[in-house]
C-alpha cells in the first residue's frame, strides 16, 4: 500500500511552521493513542502513522529530503523505532504530560524551569460598623528581599554557582520509556539550573532574606465576612524569575452585640415592657447610624417583626440599603414592690372577668389542648 503524504496525514500545509506540526500531532496522538482506543487497530495505525510523520517532519535534514523527494528520500525505517531526537516524538509527548502534569517547556536547550510565586492569605478582622462605612488601614506582611550579602546569587562573596551536573543547566530532567517521555525537576537543584558549592552565611544560600513590609489596604464600603480582598504581586516571589503570587486579605467580622447580619439585612431583638405591648406606642430602634423610630400597635404579641427598610447595610454590589429587623421581645418585670403586685391582680382579675376576648391566644390554645385529650 502507497504511504500516505506526510503533510496530509498532520493536515498541515507544506511550509507550517515546527509549532504548527506540533499542535497538529498533539491533537492527533491524544485522539489516536493506544490507551485511550484499545483494540482499535484502525486508531493504532493511526497513531502510528502520525508519529512517523511528524519524527519526519520535525527533523530539518528528513524534512528537506522527503520535500525534494517524497518517501522515497527518506528511510522508512527510521520513523518506527526513533526514540527522542531533538523536535521528535519525546519532545511533544513531553509537552503534553508537562501540560497535563504542571511541567514547563520540554524543547531541546530549554533553561531552569520558571515558577510563579505562592499566594499568601492574610486574614484582617473588622467590626460590623467598619464592614458597613469601610475604612483605610495598614497591614504589615512577610516579604522576601535580596540578601544585601551575596545580592541574589546564594553563593558566599568571592565564589559563584556552578552548573548542576545532573540536568546541564536546565533545571530538568528527562526520562523515557518506551513511547513515552516524561519531564520532571532536577532533584538536585530543584529546578534552579545551578549547584552552590559554598552558600552565603547571611541567607543560607536562598539568595533571599525574609523581612516584612507594610501595606496600605482600602475596605469597601458594605463588604461581607469571608470576602477577600486581592492585592497583585504582594505574595512570595517567584523562582528562577518567575512572577510573584499574590497576596489576599481576607475578612473576618466580629461578633456585633446588638446585630446580626444576613447579606444586606440586619436582625435585632428589642425588649419592650407588656404595657407597651398592650398599649401600643412609639419605640426607638438603634441602628448603624443612629436611632430610628417605630410603632408597635396595641396588643403587639411577642416575637412579633417589624420591618425598617433601608436601615441595613448597603453591600458591595449593591446601589440600595438592606433592610433592619426588629424582633420584639415581651419582657417580664421582676423585683416588683407590694402595690405593683396588687395592682397586677387587680389586672389580672379584671381580664379573667372579661373572659377570652383579652388572652385570644390563652383561649385557642386551651380549645386544642382539650380536643387533644378528647
Amino acid at each position: 500500500m502507497a504511504k500516505r503524504d506526510f503533510y496530509e496525514i498532520l493536515g498541515v500545509a507544506k511550509g507550517a511552521s515546527d509549532d504548527e506540526l506540533k499542535k497538529s500531532y498533539r491533537k492527533l496522538a491524544m485522539k489516536y493513542h493506544p490507551d485511550r482506543n484499545p483494540n482499535d487497530k484502525v486508531a493504532e495505525e493511526k497513531f502510528k502513522e502520525a508519529k512517523e510523520a511528524y519524527e519526519m517532519l520535525t527533523d530539518p535534514q528528513k524534512r528537506e529530503a522527503y520535500d525534494r523527494y517524497g518517501h522515497a528520500g527518506v528511510d522508512p525505517n527510521m520513523g518506527a523505532g526513533a526514540g527522542a531526537g531533538a523536535g521528535g516524538f519525546a519532545d511533544a509527548f513531553g509537552d503534553i504530560f508537562g501540560d497535563i502534569f504542571g511541567g514547563g517547556r520540554s524543547s531541546r536547550g530549554s533553561g531552569p524551569q520558571v515558577y510563579r510565586g505562592a499566594d499568601l492569605r492574610y486574614n484582617l478582622e473588622i467590626t460590623l460598623e467598619q464592614a458597613a462605612n469601610g475604612f483605610d488601614t495598614t497591614i504589615r506582611v512577610p516579604s522576601w528581599n535580596a540578601c544585601d550579602t551575596c545580592h541574589g546569587s546564594g553563593a558566599k562573596p568571592g565564589t559563584s554557582p556552578v552548573t548542576c551536573t545532573t540536568c546541564g543547566g536546565h533545571g530538568q530532567v528527562r526520562m523515557q520509556q518506551g513511547f513515552f517521555s516524561v519531564q520532571q525537576t532536577c532533584p538536585k537543584c530543584h529546578g534552579s539550573g545551578q549547584i552552590i558549592p559554598e552558600p552565603c552565611p547571611s541567607c543560607a544560600g536562598a539568595g533571599r532574606i525574609k523581612r516584612n513590609k507594610t501595606l496600605e489596604v482600602k475596605i469597601p464600603e458594605g463588604i461581607d465576612d469571608g470576602m477577600r480582598i486581592r492585592s497583585s504581586g504582594n505574595g512570595e516571589p517567584g523562582m528562577n524569575g518567575g512572577p510573584p503570587g499574590d497576596l489576599y486579605v481576607e475578612i473576618h467580622i466580629k461578633q456585633h452585640e446588638v446585630f446580626q447580619r444576613d447579606e444586606n439585612d440586619l436582625h435585632c431583638e428589642m425588649p419592650i415592657s407588656f404595657t407597651k405591648a398592650a398599649l401600643g406606642g412609639e419605640v426607638e430602634a438603634p441602628t448603624l447610624k443612629g436611632r430610628a423610630t417605630f410603632v408597635v400597635p396595641e396588643g403587639t404579641q411577642s416575637g412579633k417583626t417589624f420591618r425598617l427598610r433601608g436601615k441595613g447595610i448597603k453591600g458591595v454590589r449593591s446601589s440600595v440599603a438592606g433592610d433592619l429587623f426588629c424582633h420584639v421581645v415581651i419582657e417580664t418585670p421582676v423585683k416588683l414592690t407590694d402595690r405593683q403586685k396588687e395592682l397586677l391582680r387587680e389586672l389580672d382579675q379584671t381580664m379573667i372577668d372579661g373572659g377570652a376576648k383579652h388572652s385570644p391566644q390563652t383561649k385557642t390554645w386551651r380549645d386544642k389542648v382539650k380536643e387533644f385529650f378528647e
